[in-house]
Protein backbone atom coordinates (compact mmCIF):
# COMPACT_ATOMS: atom_id res chain seq x y z
CA UNK A 1 0.00 0.00 0.00
CA UNK A 2 1.45 3.13 -0.76
CA UNK A 3 1.45 6.24 1.22
CA UNK A 4 -0.99 8.02 -0.24
CA UNK A 5 -3.41 5.13 0.06
CA UNK A 6 -2.29 5.14 3.85
CA UNK A 7 -2.81 8.97 4.27
CA UNK A 8 -6.60 8.90 2.94
CA UNK A 9 -7.53 5.57 4.98
CA UNK A 10 -6.12 7.42 8.20
CA UNK A 11 -8.07 10.47 7.58
CA UNK A 12 -10.86 8.50 6.69
CA UNK A 13 -11.11 6.94 9.80
CA UNK A 14 -10.02 10.17 11.36
CA UNK A 15 -13.44 11.93 10.15
CA UNK A 16 -14.99 8.85 11.54
CA UNK A 17 -13.75 9.17 14.83
CA UNK A 18 -15.02 12.80 14.80
CA UNK A 19 -18.41 12.51 13.72
CA UNK A 20 -18.88 9.26 16.01
CA UNK A 21 -18.10 11.01 19.34
CA UNK A 22 -21.01 11.71 21.42
CA UNK A 23 -21.73 15.27 22.99
CA UNK A 24 -20.99 14.84 26.26
CA UNK A 25 -18.46 15.01 28.86
CA UNK A 26 -17.26 12.83 31.65
CA UNK A 27 -18.85 13.99 34.89
CA UNK A 28 -15.44 14.25 37.45
CA UNK A 29 -17.24 16.05 39.92
CA UNK A 30 -19.77 13.62 40.75
CA UNK A 31 -17.90 10.54 40.28
CA UNK A 32 -17.86 7.89 42.97
CA UNK A 33 -14.52 6.88 44.78
CA UNK A 34 -14.22 4.76 47.81
CA UNK A 35 -11.77 2.61 49.35
CA UNK A 36 -13.16 -0.07 51.54
CA UNK A 37 -11.40 -2.51 54.15
CA UNK A 38 -13.65 -5.89 53.76
CA UNK A 39 -13.03 -7.94 56.30
CA UNK A 40 -12.71 -11.86 55.76
CA UNK A 41 -15.26 -13.78 54.06
CA UNK A 42 -17.86 -10.78 54.50
CA UNK A 43 -19.76 -9.09 52.57
CA UNK A 44 -20.34 -5.15 52.05
CA UNK A 45 -22.68 -2.87 49.77
CA UNK A 46 -21.52 1.06 48.49
CA UNK A 47 -23.76 3.59 47.28
CA UNK A 48 -22.11 5.44 44.10
CA UNK A 49 -22.68 9.67 44.49
CA UNK A 50 -25.85 10.69 42.89
CA UNK A 51 -25.58 10.77 39.35
CA UNK A 52 -26.40 13.69 37.31
CA UNK A 53 -29.47 14.37 35.37
CA UNK A 54 -28.63 13.09 31.42
CA UNK A 55 -25.93 10.20 32.32
CA UNK A 56 -25.97 7.72 29.64
CA UNK A 57 -23.41 5.80 30.47
CA UNK A 58 -21.23 5.24 33.50
CA UNK A 59 -17.86 3.65 34.02
CA UNK A 60 -16.77 2.05 36.96
CA UNK A 61 -13.19 0.37 37.67
CA UNK A 62 -12.89 -2.42 40.71
CA UNK A 63 -9.59 -2.83 42.20
CA UNK A 64 -7.97 -5.23 44.48
CA UNK A 65 -5.00 -3.76 46.51
CA UNK A 66 -2.48 -5.64 48.89
CA UNK A 67 -1.49 -3.68 52.05
CA UNK A 68 0.44 -0.38 51.50
CA UNK A 69 -0.44 -0.63 47.95
CA UNK A 70 -1.57 2.97 46.22
CA UNK A 71 -3.73 3.36 42.93
CA UNK A 72 -1.27 4.49 40.29
CA UNK A 73 -3.37 6.30 38.40
CA UNK A 74 -7.55 7.33 38.29
CA UNK A 75 -10.08 6.05 36.98
CA UNK A 76 -10.88 9.87 36.02
CA UNK A 77 -7.36 10.69 35.24
CA UNK A 78 -8.07 7.66 32.68
CA UNK A 79 -10.77 8.62 31.21
CA UNK A 80 -8.98 11.70 30.12
CA UNK A 81 -6.96 9.72 27.45
CA UNK A 82 -10.88 8.25 26.05
CA UNK A 83 -12.72 11.40 24.49
CA UNK A 84 -16.31 10.07 24.88
CA UNK A 85 -18.05 6.25 25.73
CA UNK A 86 -18.11 5.36 22.04
CA UNK A 87 -14.01 4.97 22.05
CA UNK A 88 -14.29 2.10 25.47
CA UNK A 89 -17.02 0.29 23.09
CA UNK A 90 -14.43 -0.58 19.98
CA UNK A 91 -13.28 -3.47 21.65
CA UNK A 92 -10.54 -4.76 23.72
CA UNK A 93 -8.13 -1.74 23.95
CA UNK A 94 -10.88 0.57 25.38
CA UNK A 95 -11.08 -2.18 28.17
CA UNK A 96 -7.51 -2.67 28.78
CA UNK A 97 -6.94 1.24 29.05
CA UNK A 98 -9.13 1.29 31.96
CA UNK A 99 -7.66 -1.77 33.86
CA UNK A 100 -5.65 -1.35 36.86
CA UNK A 101 -2.06 -0.97 36.59
CA UNK A 102 -1.93 -2.80 39.58
CA UNK A 103 -3.78 -5.04 42.40
CA UNK A 104 -3.58 -7.15 45.21
CA UNK A 105 -3.44 -11.02 45.13
CA UNK A 106 -6.91 -11.29 46.81
CA UNK A 107 -9.95 -11.79 45.00
CA UNK A 108 -13.94 -10.62 45.23
CA UNK A 109 -16.88 -11.27 43.33
CA UNK A 110 -19.51 -8.42 42.92
CA UNK A 111 -22.89 -7.50 41.77
CA UNK A 112 -24.85 -4.52 41.19
CA UNK A 113 -28.02 -3.28 42.12
CA UNK A 114 -30.81 -0.74 40.91
CA UNK A 115 -32.38 -0.69 44.65
CA UNK A 116 -30.87 0.05 48.43
CA UNK A 117 -33.65 -2.94 48.97
CA UNK A 118 -32.31 -5.60 46.76
CA UNK A 119 -28.38 -4.48 47.73
CA UNK A 120 -29.65 -5.46 51.52
CA UNK A 121 -30.77 -8.85 50.67
CA UNK A 122 -27.48 -9.46 49.05
CA UNK A 123 -26.06 -8.56 52.03
CA UNK A 124 -28.68 -11.30 54.33
CA UNK A 125 -27.88 -14.23 51.77
CA UNK A 126 -24.94 -13.37 49.14
CA UNK A 127 -27.88 -14.17 46.36
CA UNK A 128 -27.45 -11.50 43.33
CA UNK A 129 -30.70 -13.02 41.92
CA UNK A 130 -32.13 -9.47 42.01
CA UNK A 131 -28.83 -8.04 40.65
CA UNK A 132 -28.71 -6.19 37.11
CA UNK A 133 -25.14 -7.52 36.68
CA UNK A 134 -22.91 -10.01 38.51
CA UNK A 135 -19.53 -10.87 38.09
CA UNK A 136 -19.63 -14.41 39.71
CA UNK A 137 -16.10 -15.57 38.96
CA UNK A 138 -13.29 -14.40 41.62
CA UNK A 139 -11.32 -11.15 40.09
CA UNK A 140 -8.59 -9.01 41.49
CA UNK A 141 -9.50 -6.47 39.40
CA UNK A 142 -12.17 -5.75 37.13
CA UNK A 143 -13.46 -3.07 34.62
CA UNK A 144 -17.24 -2.28 33.02
CA UNK A 145 -18.87 0.05 30.76
CA UNK A 146 -22.65 0.75 31.48
CA UNK A 147 -24.88 2.16 28.50
CA UNK A 148 -28.05 3.21 29.23
CA UNK A 149 -29.61 1.67 26.09
CA UNK A 150 -27.16 -2.01 26.26
CA UNK A 151 -27.79 -2.61 30.92
CA UNK A 152 -30.44 -2.71 32.69
CA UNK A 153 -28.71 -1.34 35.79
CA UNK A 154 -29.11 2.39 33.94
CA UNK A 155 -31.71 4.01 32.30
CA UNK A 156 -33.23 7.48 31.98
CA UNK A 157 -34.69 7.43 35.98
CA UNK A 158 -31.61 5.82 37.68
CA UNK A 159 -30.02 7.88 40.43
CA UNK A 160 -28.24 5.43 42.11
CA UNK A 161 -26.55 2.35 41.58
CA UNK A 162 -25.80 0.04 44.82
CA UNK A 163 -22.09 -2.44 44.32
CA UNK A 164 -22.21 -5.23 46.50
CA UNK A 165 -19.07 -7.04 47.22
CA UNK A 166 -18.12 -11.00 48.86
CA UNK A 167 -14.50 -11.73 50.08
CA UNK A 168 -13.20 -14.62 49.01
CA UNK A 169 -10.58 -14.31 51.26
CA UNK A 170 -11.19 -16.42 54.40
CA UNK A 171 -8.18 -15.88 56.74
CA UNK A 172 -7.45 -11.92 56.37
CA UNK A 173 -9.33 -8.28 55.76
CA UNK A 174 -8.87 -6.97 52.15
CA UNK A 175 -8.91 -3.43 50.97
CA UNK A 176 -11.23 -2.81 47.67
CA UNK A 177 -10.96 0.24 45.56
CA UNK A 178 -14.25 1.39 43.49
CA UNK A 179 -14.43 3.70 40.71
CA UNK A 180 -17.61 4.92 39.06
CA UNK A 181 -17.77 7.97 36.39
CA UNK A 182 -20.68 9.15 35.01
CA UNK A 183 -20.94 10.32 31.01
CA UNK A 184 -23.73 13.12 31.09
CA UNK A 185 -25.23 13.66 27.57
CA UNK A 186 -24.95 17.79 27.01
CA UNK A 187 -28.88 17.39 25.61
CA UNK A 188 -30.14 15.54 28.50
CA UNK A 189 -28.49 17.12 31.24
CA UNK A 190 -31.01 19.93 30.91
CA UNK A 191 -33.40 16.88 32.15
CA UNK A 192 -35.76 17.00 29.26
CA UNK A 193 -36.48 13.30 28.79
CA UNK A 194 -38.89 11.68 26.32
CA UNK A 195 -41.46 11.50 29.57
CA UNK A 196 -40.66 15.31 29.77
CA UNK A 197 -41.07 16.07 26.44
CA UNK A 198 -44.62 14.50 26.01
CA UNK A 199 -45.93 16.52 28.81
CA UNK A 200 -45.40 19.75 26.54
CA UNK A 201 -46.74 17.85 23.54
CA UNK A 202 -49.63 16.51 25.04
CA UNK A 203 -50.58 19.91 26.70
CA UNK A 204 -49.49 21.61 22.67
CA UNK A 205 -52.49 18.96 21.20
CA UNK A 206 -55.16 20.37 23.54
CA UNK A 207 -54.61 24.16 22.79
CA UNK A 208 -57.34 26.46 20.54
CA UNK A 209 -54.30 26.66 17.76
CA UNK A 210 -52.98 22.84 17.37
CA UNK A 211 -57.06 22.21 16.65
CA UNK A 212 -56.97 24.38 14.37
CA UNK A 213 -54.66 21.74 12.15
CA UNK A 214 -55.34 18.73 10.79
CA UNK A 215 -52.02 17.50 11.42
CA UNK A 216 -50.37 19.86 14.67
CA UNK A 217 -46.60 17.63 14.96
CA UNK A 218 -44.73 20.60 13.43
CA UNK A 219 -46.12 22.95 15.66
CA UNK A 220 -46.15 21.23 18.93
CA UNK A 221 -42.16 20.12 18.41
CA UNK A 222 -41.42 23.99 17.18
CA UNK A 223 -43.13 24.87 20.57
CA UNK A 224 -41.41 21.94 22.77
CA UNK A 225 -38.10 23.13 20.56
CA UNK A 226 -38.22 26.85 21.76
CA UNK A 227 -39.00 25.90 25.42
CA UNK A 228 -35.99 23.29 25.39
CA UNK A 229 -33.46 25.45 24.46
CA UNK A 230 -34.49 28.75 26.95
CA UNK A 231 -35.11 26.03 30.05
CA UNK A 232 -33.84 23.45 31.97
CA UNK A 233 -36.60 21.13 33.36
CA UNK A 234 -36.23 21.91 36.79
CA UNK A 235 -36.20 25.83 36.02
CA UNK A 236 -39.60 25.01 33.90
CA UNK A 237 -40.97 23.07 36.73
CA UNK A 238 -40.60 25.99 39.15
CA UNK A 239 -43.01 28.40 36.77
CA UNK A 240 -45.65 29.63 38.09
CA UNK A 241 -49.05 28.48 35.96
CA UNK A 242 -49.68 31.82 34.99
CA UNK A 243 -45.51 32.46 33.28
CA UNK A 244 -45.93 28.78 31.71
CA UNK A 245 -49.13 30.03 30.08
CA UNK A 246 -47.77 33.53 28.56
CA UNK A 247 -44.20 31.44 27.54
CA UNK A 248 -46.64 28.65 25.61
CA UNK A 249 -48.97 31.70 23.99
CA UNK A 250 -45.33 33.64 23.37
CA UNK A 251 -43.53 30.57 21.51
CA UNK A 252 -47.13 29.73 19.84
CA UNK A 253 -47.60 32.56 17.97
CA UNK A 254 -44.15 32.51 16.99
CA UNK A 255 -44.31 28.95 15.68
CA UNK A 256 -47.71 29.39 14.20
CA UNK A 257 -46.07 32.33 12.22
CA UNK A 258 -43.33 30.09 11.25
CA UNK A 259 -43.61 29.97 7.19
CA UNK A 260 -43.27 26.19 6.65
CA UNK A 261 -45.38 25.34 9.98
CA UNK A 262 -48.27 28.44 8.52
CA UNK A 263 -48.38 26.97 5.07
CA UNK A 264 -49.26 23.63 6.68
CA UNK A 265 -51.89 25.53 8.68
CA UNK A 266 -53.59 27.29 5.59
CA UNK A 267 -53.60 24.63 3.77
CA UNK A 268 -55.49 21.89 6.23
CA UNK A 269 -58.34 24.79 7.23
CA UNK A 270 -58.70 24.98 3.25
CA UNK A 271 -58.95 21.20 3.88
CA UNK A 272 -61.48 21.52 6.16
CA UNK A 273 -63.44 24.15 4.68
CA UNK A 274 -63.69 22.58 1.22
CA UNK A 275 -65.07 19.44 3.15
CA UNK A 276 -67.96 21.93 5.16
CA UNK A 277 -68.75 22.95 1.69
CA UNK A 278 -69.52 19.31 0.70
CA UNK A 279 -71.57 18.66 3.57
CA UNK A 280 -73.33 21.94 3.00
CA UNK A 281 -71.97 23.43 6.67
CA UNK A 282 -71.62 26.88 5.23
CA UNK A 283 -71.40 28.36 8.38
CA UNK A 284 -68.38 26.60 10.03
CA UNK A 285 -66.54 26.65 6.51
CA UNK A 286 -66.90 30.66 6.77
CA UNK A 287 -65.40 30.83 9.83
CA UNK A 288 -62.23 28.82 8.75
CA UNK A 289 -61.88 30.75 5.60
CA UNK A 290 -61.98 34.00 7.64
CA UNK A 291 -59.03 33.06 9.78
CA UNK A 292 -56.99 32.62 6.47
CA UNK A 293 -58.22 35.54 5.44
CA UNK A 294 -57.74 37.55 8.79
CA UNK A 295 -54.30 36.43 8.87
CA UNK A 296 -53.47 37.52 5.26
CA UNK A 297 -52.76 34.12 3.53
CA UNK A 298 -55.98 34.03 1.52
CA UNK A 299 -55.79 32.94 -2.36
CA UNK A 300 -58.67 34.07 -4.81
CA UNK A 301 -59.97 30.89 -4.44
CA UNK A 302 -60.42 31.30 -0.82
CA UNK A 303 -62.40 34.56 -1.67
CA UNK A 304 -64.24 32.58 -3.95
CA UNK A 305 -65.10 29.89 -1.47
CA UNK A 306 -66.38 32.21 1.31
CA UNK A 307 -68.33 33.98 -1.11
CA UNK A 308 -69.88 31.18 -2.52
CA UNK A 309 -70.52 30.21 1.14
CA UNK A 310 -72.26 33.35 1.90
CA UNK A 311 -74.35 33.35 -1.57
CA UNK A 312 -75.75 29.97 0.03
CA UNK A 313 -76.10 31.77 3.57
CA UNK A 314 -78.28 34.60 1.63
CA UNK A 315 -75.36 37.36 2.71
CA UNK A 316 -75.67 38.33 -0.60
CA UNK A 317 -73.81 41.76 0.01
CA UNK A 318 -71.18 40.10 2.21
CA UNK A 319 -70.27 37.74 -0.46
CA UNK A 320 -70.15 40.62 -3.09
CA UNK A 321 -67.70 42.17 -0.79
CA UNK A 322 -65.68 39.55 -0.45
CA UNK A 323 -66.03 38.23 -4.50
CA UNK A 324 -64.24 41.74 -5.22
CA UNK A 325 -61.58 41.20 -3.43
CA UNK A 326 -60.86 38.17 -4.47
CA UNK A 327 -61.34 39.90 -8.16
CA UNK A 328 -58.40 42.23 -7.10
CA UNK A 329 -56.17 39.09 -6.09
CA UNK A 330 -56.27 37.24 -9.37
CA UNK A 331 -58.60 38.58 -11.92
CA UNK A 332 -58.37 35.77 -14.14
CA UNK A 333 -59.87 33.21 -11.38
CA UNK A 334 -63.00 32.46 -12.95
CA UNK A 335 -64.50 30.34 -10.02
CA UNK A 336 -64.62 34.35 -8.51
CA UNK A 337 -66.23 35.72 -11.66
CA UNK A 338 -68.57 33.23 -11.89
CA UNK A 339 -69.55 33.06 -8.17
CA UNK A 340 -69.88 37.23 -8.40
CA UNK A 341 -72.45 36.48 -11.21
CA UNK A 342 -74.54 34.60 -9.34
CA UNK A 343 -74.21 36.97 -6.39
CA UNK A 344 -75.78 39.48 -8.23
CA UNK A 345 -77.98 37.72 -9.61
CA UNK A 346 -79.93 36.30 -6.21
CA UNK A 347 -79.57 39.87 -4.82
CA UNK A 348 -81.72 41.22 -8.26
CA UNK A 349 -78.89 42.77 -10.69
CA UNK A 350 -79.61 40.66 -13.02
CA UNK A 351 -77.99 43.53 -15.36
CA UNK A 352 -74.73 43.26 -14.09
CA UNK A 353 -74.93 39.51 -13.20
CA UNK A 354 -75.68 39.00 -17.25
CA UNK A 355 -72.76 40.64 -18.52
CA UNK A 356 -70.48 38.32 -16.96
CA UNK A 357 -72.68 35.14 -17.51
CA UNK A 358 -72.19 36.33 -21.34
CA UNK A 359 -68.64 37.13 -21.31
CA UNK A 360 -67.31 34.01 -20.08
CA UNK A 361 -69.79 31.51 -21.33
CA UNK A 362 -67.40 29.59 -23.67
CA UNK A 363 -64.76 28.98 -21.53
CA UNK A 364 -63.89 26.56 -18.91
CA UNK A 365 -63.71 27.42 -14.93
CA UNK A 366 -61.33 24.27 -14.12
CA UNK A 367 -59.74 22.24 -16.72
CA UNK A 368 -62.50 19.61 -16.95
CA UNK A 369 -65.54 22.01 -15.82
CA UNK A 370 -66.62 24.35 -18.46
CA UNK A 371 -68.62 27.30 -17.19
CA UNK A 372 -71.95 26.85 -18.31
CA UNK A 373 -71.79 23.34 -17.06
CA UNK A 374 -71.14 24.89 -13.55
CA UNK A 375 -73.86 27.55 -13.73
CA UNK A 376 -76.34 24.38 -13.92
CA UNK A 377 -75.02 22.78 -11.16
CA UNK A 378 -75.22 25.83 -8.78
CA UNK A 379 -78.36 26.69 -10.01
CA UNK A 380 -80.10 23.31 -8.98
CA UNK A 381 -78.15 23.60 -5.73
CA UNK A 382 -79.08 27.22 -5.25
CA UNK A 383 -82.86 25.94 -5.73
CA UNK A 384 -82.56 23.15 -3.02
CA UNK A 385 -81.73 25.97 -0.74
CA UNK A 386 -84.45 28.28 -1.37
CA UNK A 387 -82.53 31.13 -2.82
CA UNK A 388 -84.18 33.45 -5.66
CA UNK A 389 -84.32 31.36 -9.06
CA UNK A 390 -86.88 33.56 -11.28
CA UNK A 391 -84.48 35.06 -13.19
CA UNK A 392 -82.13 31.18 -13.13
CA UNK A 393 -83.86 30.47 -16.70
CA UNK A 394 -82.99 33.47 -17.95
CA UNK A 395 -79.42 33.20 -17.58
CA UNK A 396 -79.45 29.70 -19.16
CA UNK A 397 -81.17 30.90 -22.06
CA UNK A 398 -78.65 33.06 -22.83
CA UNK A 399 -76.04 30.38 -23.59
CA UNK A 400 -78.35 28.78 -26.25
Amino acid sequence: MNLKKIVVLFLIGSFHNLFAQKDGYWDKERATTKEIIVSAGDRITIKTEDLPVGTTEVVYRVTLLDENQQMANSLVNVLKAIPDPYGIGQGSAGAVLLMSKISGDDKCTYALFTSDSNAKKYIDNGKANEACYAQTEPVSKDAKRLSIDKSSCLNANTTTIWFGFESKNWLLKQKIVLEVVPWVDTKLNRGWNVDNKNEIVSLCKTSTMAQKMANSDDFCVCILDKIMKQYRYSEYQKLLAIEKTKIYKDFGNVCYNDASISKNVYNDLRTQANTLIKLQKYNEAISKLNTIIGAGKATALDYSSIGYSYILTKQYAKAIKFLKEGEKLDDTELLVKLNLAHAYLVSDNYSDAKQIYKKYQSQNVTDSVSWIDKTKQDFILFQKAGLPSSDFERVLKLYN
